[in-house]
């Protein structure tokens, strides 16, 4: 069932000869008949080479398994691929499941770098901490690399409403702490003044935040949602292919974010005021 329309435009308006589309993105429950195969693509979009071992065929079907819960955006209707998905998972409720001990794992070995981070996720997460009334939901957020970040604030907003009225029926969507993953890039000081001399001019960053080497966050709304975090930590893959000078591409990293489950609410106005719809 649909849950809402949103248009926006592709293209670039600057003088360029570049055209202008108009896309209607329509936003709908997950769906468990159609859904599947894009989901464990997207899954395997965020966490890349470490994708089989943190089990995304089990996890695709947990998120589908609460299809009440998160939105997907597609532009075909409800029978077509989603180019974005937005939900959350109650680690504690499914931490018997594949996915969710791997993830457990995944995230305990990548913060282990920074100790406060680290020792956080343990009280949460280890063995007394998923015993505990201190429940930690994952955040499973990821789109197509040409869906606009705009499309992401309606979502966020409709995850919140979802959340407080699944919580108000006494489901288990009562978070103290929300889990986020995601992805970082990382450039050298010559490949940053390479990308950003062939951008077109309207999305050429100025001043200060002209691109630089180093790691930056592969989603704008990330930097925003770091923000609100207690902990937030850059990590490597532990899968990755040995990456040369000459090789084609990004060189790809993960993102964990800890966010404090009462800044949700803060956290999805500031993402509709950091991008409003065009």
């Amino acid at each position: 069932m649909s849950k809402r329309k949103q248009n926006a435009t592709d293209g670039e308006d600057d003088g360029s000869d570049v055209s202008l589309v108009d896309v209607d993105f329509e936003f709908f429950n997950p769906n468990p008949e159609v859904d599947y195969i894009a989901l464990k693509r997207l899954a395997v979009q965020i966490f890349q080479g470490d994708a089989e071992a943190l089990q995304v065929t089990d996890l695709a079907d947990l998120i589908l398994s609460q299809p009440l819960v998160g939105t997907t955006i597609k532009c075909d209707g409800e029978e077509s691929d989603p180019y974005s998905v937005l939900t959350v998972l109650n680690v504690h409720v499914h931490r018997t499941r594949p996915s969710i001990k791997a993830l457990v794992d995944y995230a305990l070995l990548k913060s282990s770098s920074d100790p406060a981070f680290h020792a956080t996720l343990q009280t949460l997460l280890g063995q007394a901490g998923l015993q505990s009334q201190n429940h930690v939901g994952y955040i499973f957020s990821e789109r197509l690399i040409n869906m606009p970040v705009q499309t992401v604030p309606p979502m966020y907003r409709m995850l919140g409403d979802e959340i407080e009225k699944a919580a108000g029926e006494d489901l288990p969507y009562s978070f103290s702490h929300l889990l986020f993953i995601s992805r970082t890039y990382r450039l050298t000081a010559e490949e940053a003044a390479e990308l950003e001399a062939r951008a077109p001019r309207s999305k050429r960053h100025k001043g200060s935040e002209t691109l630089t080497g180093g790691v930056h966050s592969f989603h704008p709304e990330d930097d925003v949602i770091a923000q609100f975090a207690t902990h937030s930590i850059d990590y490597s893959f532990t899968t990755a292919q040995p990456r040369e000078k000459e090789s084609f591409g990004l060189e790809m990293g993960g993102k964990m974010m800890l966010v404090p489950a009462d800044r949700y609410s803060r956290l999805a106005a500031t993402l509709s005021e950091t991008f409003p719809p065009p």
